[in-house]
């Protein structure tokens, strides 16, 4: 776990852990991807490093041509755990957020022909925005939130965790059957269709209902 430190568009200290994610958790998503529907939850990982706080800049790298924006609720884990039973999961949850997943699309796509894993892609820095914690007391049902997001005003990805295919509550004791979970590790969730480019000077807005927004901008 990382030790305290500034978090990038903001002057709170935060201290995370592994950032454990989920591809194809929406069906609309996976069909837009030309994906099959996982029959369990497909895991990769980001590494800390690539988070970044509200007010901060994603940085295209220089080895990607098309990086695409990916909305996501974002749940960061407040007790440690191991092999969590379903009915239980949601209690290890100390708060949620908006988050964004950063793909390197090309460089992923060029991986998925190869049979390589998707960490390049996903992993550059400042590719996890993450946007201002909210309390899970306060959050009433993480599996009924709309959720969305704009650039430069206009929405492009819109849905509802509702169709998750696997629920919050799922993907913490299936994580947990993998990794012991610790204090601070976050659960990016999926997100929902829409996916697409972003380009140098666009303006993103990530929304969650009742959440604070997410807003970043992109440079080169």
């Amino acid at each position: 776990m990382q030790t305290e430190q500034e978090f990038d568009g903001g002057i709170r200290p935060a201290v995370f852990g592994k950032l454990i994610c989920i591809g194809r958790n929406y069906a609309q998503h996976a069909a837009e991807m030309q994906a099959t529907v996982p029959d369990e939850p497909m895991i990769f990982l980001k590494p800390s490093s690539a988070v970044i706080g509200d007010g901060g800049e994603v940085v295209l790298p220089a080895k990607s041509k098309e990086v695409h924006h990916e909305v996501e609720l974002v749940a960061m884990i407040g007790r440690t755990g191991k092999n969590i039973p379903v009915g239980e999961a949601l209690d290890y949850v100390a708060s949620y957020a908006v988050g964004l997943d950063m793909t390197a699309r090309d460089l992923q796509a060029a991986a998925k022909k190869k049979g390589e894993p998707w960490t390049v892609a996903k992993g550059f820095d400042t590719f996890a925005p993450l946007g201002p914690l909210v309390p899970a007391a306060e959050v009433e049902d993480p599996h009924h939130l709309t959720i969305r997001l704009l650039i430069n005003g206009e929405v492009r990805q819109q849905g509802t965790t509702a169709d998750m295919i696997f629920s919050v509550a799922e993907l913490i004791s299936y994580f947990s059957q993998i990794f012991t979970l610790y204090p601070g590790d976050l659960l990016f969730t999926g997100t929902p269709d829409g996916v697409g480019p972003v380009a140098e000077g666009d303006r993103l807005e990530a929304q969650i209902e009742g959440f604070p927004p997410l807003r970043v901008t992109v440079r080169r």
